[in-house]
């Protein structure tokens, strides 16, 4: 008889939980013969389950049929208890067909006659510890871009502006805040003081997910502010169609992904309230204050930025009265879901700005707590951006 290799069971911690003494000798001899050194057991399920809160065990040899608690009762307690339970291999007679299929419905893995086959038991076990090997390599890996993913949505929420005071100018307040969903998304926000008596806002949205709609808003981010800086550096009024215009022609440039980019980029005057504002495929803003909520408009609809270069960009005029405030929002706001499906929608948005006042800062507070309050713990899948602006 040739001798087994232990190199890769000498580590293996086995618990056999079973109440015949006899089952547990026959085991230990059998699991020693493959290599199997490191074995502990348990008369019972309340022992083994004690023996699985003490100690750390790569895989559970468990006997349906005992006193106490039975290994349905023990299966029944790891699924509710814990979560990180080791696989777990039935010890059962044949006859007990309809039980050991209950027990694959609670968790485990696999079942081992009781006739203890050598053959059979090596089997068993070496496919339980390498799915056991394979999934503790795909958590890893899982653990690894989650901390990715988390790095990525801080650099994301670090490249929006965030000291609104500095952005503001004449008699204007502002807020903003961005929540990004799991993935990394492609919404953005700026505020931009492009001189004593202007401030640009912007609103924007990304198609797709993930790295390149996350590598797409910090470059729509960038060529926003550099060609509004551009502009304002002639030392002309700047105008948001020739920032949309030129932002577009680089976004286009070698857009082999097709990526485009949904836009709603205004400029106002902090002492008049008056203003232009570009759309770009964006939702309409919304004016609060001086009746119910409403649309801005009528404002002329454009294609999003990315698709084709050479598209002349325009701008329409706005104004705002004192104590008004114009909130613009992302489409993951309206298109916020439910875990029965449901979209929030722009009606219920309407009824929550009715009620919000003007104040930048407490408009986009109560938009986020109503949007997350319907979503009532569904996962969000997209990014939810708001910002808000008042006058006077």
């Amino acid at each position: 008889m040739s001798e087994p290799d232990t190199t890769a069971t000498e580590d293996v911690a086995v618990l056999v939980v079973d109440d015949s003494s006899f089952n547990r000798l026959v085991l230990k001899r059998r699991l020693g013969e493959l290599g199997y050194t490191n074995i502990a057991t348990a008369e019972d399920g309340v022992q083994g389950l004690a023996a699985l809160e003490r100690d750390r065990f790569d895989v559970v040899l468990l006997d349906l049929e005992m006193p106490n608690l039975d290994g349905i009762g023990v299966l029944e307690q790891l699924r509710t208890l814990r979560g990180a339970a080791p696989p777990v291999i039935v010890i059962s007679a044949l006859t007990e067909m309809e039980k050991i299929v209950r027990c694959i419905e609670l968790g485990a893995e696999d079942y081992l006659p009781k006739s203890f086959d050598p053959p059979l038991l090596k089997a068993r076990l070496g496919a339980i510890l390498e799915k056991k090997r394979l999934r503790e390599i795909a958590d890893a890996r899982l653990a690894a871009l989650e901390a990715e993913l988390e790095s990525a949505r801080a650099a994301q929420l670090a490249l929006v502006p965030r000291d609104f005071g500095a952005a503001a100018c004449g008699t204007l307040s502002v807020h903003a805040a961005m929540v990004p969903a799991r993935q990394v998304g492609g919404d953005l926000y700026d505020v931009l003081r492009l001189c004593p008596e202007r401030m640009l806002f912007a609103v924007a949205d990304v198609s797709g997910k993930g790295a390149p709609a996350g590598l797409t808003m910090a470059r729509s981010f960038g060529l926003i502010r550099a060609a509004a800086k551009r502009l304002a550096a002639d030392g002309k009024a700047v105008d948001p169609g020739e920032i949309l215009t030129l932002a577009n022609d680089d976004l286009s440039a070698d857009n082999d992904s097709q990526t485009f980019v949904t836009v709603a980029l205004g400029i106002i005057n902090g002492a008049t309230g008056e203003g232009r504002i570009a759309v770009a495929g964006h939702d309409l803003p919304v004016i609060l204050g001086g009746g119910a909520p409403r649309l801005m408009g009528p404002l002329r609809r454009q294609p999003a930025l990315g698709a084709m270069d050479g598209i002349p960009y325009a701008s329409d005029p706005f104004a705002l009265a004192k104590g008004e405030a114009l909130f613009v929002y992302s489409d993951g706001v309206s298109e916020a879901e439910n875990a029965a499906g449901a979209f929030f929608g722009r009606d219920r948005l309407m009824e929550v700005l009715a009620g919000a006042g003007t104040a930048p800062a407490a408009v986009v507070d109560q938009v986020l707590r109503a949007v997350n309050s319907f979503a009532d713990g569904a996962p969000q899948a997209d990014d939810i951006t708001a910002l808000a602006l008042r006058f006077g």
